[in-house]
């Protein structure tokens, strides 16, 4: 099949790929000339494992292309995928979606032939309804059908969780929109991947309420992780014995500085004010993010406990800048308000991040200092706070963090480490969810 995607960001970039690589020709439509012309030279704007490899071949192969004209890009498409933002508004914390109302707009006006029109982006519980509304304001006799079709990547494991998912699932409203859209995905489901269809509402809120599910695990195990300090108990031994439970699962368990990212906090605030449109009110996911905001902020307070009530003044080496590992995704990073609340303190707060580092620069305070490798991070630190669990980080060796630092203080906010090691070469360990080893000379 021949498949447009407007916009060519994470999740159009992503998909397009993999569309690509089940052997369907793509062409990915980008308007913004610094991230196209990456495209062009044969690189990508983003850091994702695997995903420059899998560009560079299907490119090689012929399957996809890059474009900055929507006239192009669509001509000979029989799907048309929109991936542009749907960024959270600042003045309401609704989910902006005039990015996509705009590219419907572009794909109506320049499209000549019969179309299935795919919402990839994370859109408002009502969005396709709003869609074919415009469509027929535009151009009453076209025949394009509007399909929900949401993503379910995690970054640093998009390419596989989109060859090998959980599910798929498509909201159609048209025997031709189902089929084409069966047909597009069969390579994958031959392999036995399951295919949901609903209706697209369904569709449009299964987005929300799986990411509002997984974020209130997280907020969940980090305020038990609270109960576990105070108490003597273990949060590991707990997220184990939890997950153990099928009904509850393993996943999203893990204790640490909240959650970040593209996903998360932006749709817990949007299914808020989306229940608030229905006139229900969804407390326990207002409860997630208020639990989260404050959980970042506590962070700041355990790295001046462990400095004896002061960091002015004293070197604090950041490890990871990232909300997780494997991207260089800086949005609502736990790192973001932790680095702001040091700086004020008057920390002297040194980062090092094996791919945020570019990104973070435009983010992050003047303040913050940027070193270029874990040994000049480290060296001379009063304290080391490990905030993101990079592969690089979890070989580190007590040893080595004693080699290069002037004091022997980790807080570790992903539990990378053994408690009993760094206890044993005289450290004062702060790990999350457990009592903390304390070794003051």
């Amino acid at each position: 099949m021949r498949i447009a995607v407007i916009g060519g960001g994470y999740v159009g970039l992503v998909s397009g790929a993999c569309f690509a690589e089940i052997g369907h020709h793509v062409t990915i439509v980008e308007s913004a000339t610094e991230k196209l012309n990456i495209l062009l030279d044969g690189g990508v704007p983003i850091y994702e494992a695997g995903l420059e490899e899998l560009v560079h071949s299907n490119r090689k192969a012929g399957r996809i292309n890059f474009c900055n004209n929507i006239a192009e890009g669509i001509k000979d498409a029989n799907i048309v995928f929109i991936a542009v933002g749907t960024p959270t508004r600042k003045e309401d914390g609704r989910a902006d979606t005039q990015y996509v109302f705009s590219a419907v707009r572009d794909i109506v006006e320049n499209v000549t032939h019969s179309v299935v029109v795919v919402t990839k982006s994370t859109v408002p519980l009502g969005t396709g309804q709003a869609i074919s509304e415009i469509i027929k304001s535009i151009k009453p006799s076209a025949h394009i059908d509007v399909v929900s079709n949401p993503e379910f990547l995690r970054e640093g494991c998009a390419i596989e969780d989109f060859l090998k998912p959980d599910r798929i699932v498509i909201g159609v409203e048209s025997d031709n929109a189902r089929k084409k859209m069966e047909e597009l995905y069969k390579p994958i489901t031959d392999a036995g991947y399951p295919l949901l269809n609903v209706s697209v509402k369904s569709a449009e809120l299964i987005k929300y309420a799986s990411n509002a599910f997984l974020a209130m695990k997280v907020a969940f195990i980090n305020e038990v992780s609270d109960i576990c300090e105070r108490s003597g108990a273990v949060v590991s031994d707990v997220s184990e014995g939890m997950g153990l439970d099928n009904r509850i699962g393993a996943k999203f368990l893990h204790a640490g500085p909240g959650y970040g990212g593209s996903c998360f906090p932006k749709d817990t605030l949007a299914l808020i004010h989306i229940a608030a449109d229905y006139g229900c009110n969804i407390s326990l996911v207002k409860a997630t993010v208020e639990s989260n905001d404050k959980r970042k902020l506590s962070m700041i307070n355990r790295v001046i406990e462990a400095c004896d009530g002061s960091v002015k003044d004293k070197k604090i080496a950041l490890l990871g800048l990232t909300f997780k590992a494997g991207t260089d995704d800086m949005r609502d990073s736990p790192s973001i308000p932790l680095v702001e609340g040091l700086v004020k303190e008057g920390a002297i707060v040194n980062a090092y991040d094996p791919e945020g580092m570019s990104i973070a620069r435009s983010i992050l305070p003047e303040a913050l200092n940027y070193a270029s490798t874990i040994d000049e991070v480290l060296h001379k630190a009063d304290a080391a706070v490990i905030v993101t669990e990079w592969s690089e980080f979890k070989k580190l060796k007590p040893e080595y963090f004693e080699e290069k630092m002037s004091s022997k203080i980790v807080i570790d906010f992903r539990n990378i480490y053994s408690k009993q090691q760094f206890s044993e070469n005289g450290f004062s360990y702060y790990p999350i969810g457990s009592s903390p080893v304390e070794c003051k000379s």
